[in-house]
């Protein structure tokens, strides 16, 4: 809708995104990622902390199946001498950027990507997810499954009604709402009314801390 209709680019909007997601990121970070779009987050995130010296590494299911924008993302990142990996490894990091899944994904996570979750969550490691933790339902906050428990999540753009309800206050942790550019009139054309003061202080608020 951003990219047809008011002519904002996609691939501008992931790398607003992956800004956002680096700045919470403030230690040794791997970055796990699935083949969507909110694995392309995740791997614009991962250039960034690169760039600032904190990224421990980068995994991403099925790699070489990556496509559009993740496969320019991931192209970047190699680009700029950055391995990615088909496993993660979580030695030598000190915090987790969850991009599995994304707001797109509703049903129980199985195979590979539900065995990423439990080792991210069995790793001991404090945990970022991009949007919503990966295994929680966008709109009904169920965790039917496999379901990351995160210490923050960072949710772009808006809130996403799982994060307030069902298993969402519990997996989700510490939510920031983080502003990527999308214009507040194409949220109007889907029927989404959006306060016109919502980023008018500052780029990034705590959901907690601001009444919508």
């Amino acid at each position: 809708m951003a990219s047809e209709r008011f002519h904002v680019p996609v691939a501008w909007l992931m790398e607003a995104a992956g800004w956002q997601l680096a700045r919470h990121c403030r230690t040794r970070t791997l970055v796990v990622c699935g083949k969507g779009n909110n694995g392309g987050d995740g791997l614009a995130a991962a250039r960034h902390l690169h760039r600032w010296g904190r990224l421990a590494g980068v995994a991403c299911l099925r790699p070489d199946g990556l496509s559009g924008l993740p496969a320019e993302q991931a192209a970047a990142l190699r680009a700029a001498g950055v391995e990615i990996d088909d496993r993660p490894d979580f030695s030598g990091a000190q915090l987790v950027l969850d991009a599995l899944l994304g707001t797109g994904f509703s049903r129980p996570p199985e195979g590979p990507v539900a065995d990423w979750i439990g080792a991210v969550n069995d790793s001991g490691l404090r945990v970022v997810s991009v949007d919503l933790p990966s295994g929680l339902d966008a709109d009904s906050g169920r965790a039917e499954g496999a379901c990351v428990s995160a210490a923050l999540t960072v949710t772009l753009g808006l809130p996403k009604a799982g994060l307030l309800s069902g298993d969402g206050p519990a997996r989700a942790g510490e939510v920031w709402v983080a502003d990527i550019g999308v214009p507040f009139e194409a949220y109007a054309e889907l029927g989404i009314r959006v306060p016109p003061h919502l980023f008018a202080m500052h780029d990034r608020f705590q959901l907690s801390a601001v009444r919508l």
